[in-house]
């Protein structure tokens, strides 16, 4: 969807998210995908000061030695590696992108910036979504080692969202495997 002239394409973190996401899709002009994760997920979005906005995406974690990209169901699944990384001394950024287009591109940049490794996360192929949008970035304007955890060059299966999960390194233990052996 992402190739697709003037298209939006949002995908939220939790329920929080995703009302305020339709909330903000009805009011602007353009074609909107709105893309929504099968499984129930922690809310990450509760806080009185949350406010959803095209576009920007939202630091959750500050960190100083990765930075976390997630976007849809695996925003959860990056805060709690993020937990299991501090525990091993990896101080780890996360950063929610609700918004895949328009990225929020002056947030990737700063975060990649200071940490100086990105992976990014997402329910989702690597190919065409938040890893290729954060690769485009980061390669025309900071030149970053990426690790893009998703599902790589494979067709889908069928299974319960949390077997799938699973399957494909997205819950916190796959992520945060994957993050502490390319922090290595």
């Amino acid at each position: 969807m992402r190739t697709i002239p003037g298209m939006t394409v949002i995908v939220p973190s939790d329920d929080v998210e995703a009302k305020a996401a339709v909330r903000a899709a009805i009011e602007m002009e353009g074609p909107v995908y709105l893309r929504f994760g099968r499984a129930a997920v922690p809310v990450i979005n509760d806080r009185p000061d949350y406010k959803f906005e095209i576009g920007k995406g939202v630091l959750l974690k500050e960190g100083k030695d990765v930075t976390i990209i997630a976007s849809g169901i695996t925003v959860s699944s990056a805060l709690e590696a993020a937990e299991m990384l501090a525990a091993d001394g990896i101080s780890a950024e996360v950063i929610n992108i609700h918004t895949i287009k328009p990225l929020d591109e002056a947030l990737v940049l700063a975060s990649a910036k200071k940490t100086g490794k990105v992976v990014t996360a997402e329910e989702h192929t690597v190919i065409g979504g938040l890893g290729s949008a954060v690769c485009d970035c980061l390669s025309e304007k900071c030149p970053t080692p990426v690790l893009r955890i998703g599902m790589q060059d494979t067709f889908g299966e069928s299974g319960t969202a949390n077997e799938l999960v699973q399957k494909y390194g997205l819950d916190g233990n796959g992520i945060y495997a994957k993050v502490k052996d390319f922090v290595k």
